[in-house]
C-alpha cells in the first residue's frame, strides 16, 4: 500500500528558515499504526527517499492526532539563492509514492 492511499492528509510547509516539515495524518488508529510501523517512514528511509542525510531527520509520531511529523533540513537556507521552495509547500513529494 502506498502512504498516499492510507494518509488523509499528507503535507509539507515551512518550518523556518532551516527546516521543512511533513505533516502525515490519518483517518484512524489502524491506519497510522500501519504508517508507524512500517519501515518505510524511518528517518533513513525517509532521508534515501529526499537524497538527505538520516541524521537531518527526525520522525515524530504523535498518536494523540494520529499523525506523524517529519522534519527534513532544508538544503539551502529559506530564501536564499537556490531555494526552490521557500514555503516548503511542495516538499511532500518524494513520500507520495512510497510503500509502506
Amino acid at each position: 500500500m502506498k502512504l498516499i492511499e492510507l494518509a488523509k492528509v499528507l503535507r509539507s510547509k515551512n518550518a523556518g528558515p532551516l527546516q521543512v516539515t511533513v505533516d502525515l495524518m490519518f483517518a484512524d488508529s489502524n491506519a497510522f499504526e500501519i504508517a508507524l510501523q512500517s519501515e518505510a517512514l524511518t528517518a533513513p528511509r525517509v532521508a534515501e527517499a529526499y537524497g538527505v542525510s538520516p541524521s537531518t531527520v527526525v520522525v515524530i509520531p504523535f498518536r494523540a492526532a494520529l499523525a506523524i511529523k517529519v522534519v527534513i533540513d532544508r538544503p539551502v537556507i529559506a530564501g536564499s539563492p537556490g531555494d526552490t521552495d521557500v514555503y516548503g509547500a511542495q516538499q511532500h513529494k518524494p513520500l507520495l509514492e512510497i510503500e509502506l
